[in-house]
C-alpha cells in the first residue's frame, strides 16, 4: 500500500472529500427541516430519515477507505454511489421526504442525481489513475 497524502490527489481526493464532508452536511440540513415536517407526515418521514442517516454513513465509510487507500475501497465506494443515488430517487419520488421544488421539476433532479453518481461510478470504473492508485506495485 501507498503513502496516502502521495497518491491520492486529483478527482479521487475531491470524490472522497465529497462523500466524507458533503454527505454528511447534506444530511444536517436536509434533516433538519424533514423532522420538523413530523408531525404533518407522521412516522414515515422518519424511515426517510434513517434511510439517509445509514447511506450517509457508507458513503463515510467509503470515502475514510479512499482515503485511507483500504484495498476494499473501490468496491465500497461504489456500494455507497448506488445507494446514494437510489435514496437519493427514493427521497426525490415519495411524499415522506419534504421539499421545495416547483412542480414538475422533479425529472431534472432524479436526471441530476443520476447523472451526478453515474459519472463518479464511470470514472471509478474507467480512470487508469484509479487502477494504478489501487493495484499492487
Amino acid at each position: 500500500m501507498r503513502n496516502s497524502a502521495a497518491a491520492l490527489g486529483g478527482w479521487l481526493l475531491i470524490l472522497s472529500r465529497l462523500l466524507i464532508v458533503y454527505q454528511p452536511v447534506s444530511l444536517a440540513i436536509s434533516a433538519s427541516a424533514a423532522l420538523s415536517s413530523y408531525p404533518t407526515r407522521g412516522p414515515k418521514v422518519l424511515v426517510a430519515v434513517a434511510l439517509r442517516i445509514v447511506v450517509t454513513g457508507v458513503c463515510v465509510a467509503a470515502g475514510m477507505a479512499l482515503t485511507n487507500l483500504s484495498p476494499s475501497a473501490l468496491s465500497l465506494t461504489r456500494v455507497a454511489l448506488a445507494l446514494s443515488a437510489a435514496s437519493d430517487i427514493f427521497i426525490l419520488t415519495t411524499p415522506y421526504y419534504p421539499n421545495n421544488r416547483p412542480p414538475g421539476d422533479t425529472p431534472y433532479y432524479v436526471a441530476a442525481s443520476i447523472a451526478y453518481h453515474g459519472a463518479w461510478l464511470l470514472y471509478l470504473w474507467r480512470s487508469v489513475r484509479v487502477r494504478k492508485t489501487f493495484t499492487a506495485g
